[in-house]
């Protein structure tokens, strides 16, 4: 089986991510969906939100699971065997940023583990969590941006 990770910090997880999950499982036997717990980094939704918002829209999904790690990505994708790291590209400065990583990556685990880039859908391409982020603080409806879900927590 094949297991793919998708990383992130998904405050909030966009319809534009709901997308490279999706077409993730196209290509995977099964996706983790890993929410990297960084204590520097100040967020606008809790961990356990984001994690049940993620969970509830994944709830007919059994081959999407939803983990949260600290420390490096590369340990956490060994750790969950993952034969790859999914990142979803919506700019140029997207890709040039993730391409180190890549291959930074793919040095840490001895060319085991490979970085796939998945371009965001044009529609999608303008979404960003920080974008979400801003219009929430400013009261905005957010639904729109977000993947359809039940019981959304925000």
């Amino acid at each position: 089986m094949k297991t793919a990770l998708f990383p992130g910090s998904f405050d909030p997880f966009t319809i534009g991510h709901y997308d490279i999950v999706l077409r993730s499982l196209a290509l995977f036997d099964n996706v983790v969906i890993g929410i990297g717990i960084n204590s520097n980094k100040k967020y606008m939704f809790d961990l356990e939100t984001r994690i049940a918002n993620i969970k509830n829209v994944f709830a007919d999904e059994p081959r999407v699971s939803v983990e949260k790690y600290d420390g490096l990505t590369i340990d956490f994708a060994r750790q969950c065997g993952a034969c790859c790291i999914v990142r979803g590209i919506r700019t140029n400065s997207d890709f040039e940023y993730e391409q180190q990583l890549a291959q930074i990556n793919q040095t840490l685990s001895q060319q085991h583990i490979d970085t796939i880039f998945l371009c965001s859908q044009p529609q999608h391409s303008m979404i960003s969590s920080s974008f979400v982020r801003e219009l929430y603080k400013f009261g905005k409806d957010i639904t729109p941006f977000l993947p359809p879900q039940k019981d959304l927590k925000i």
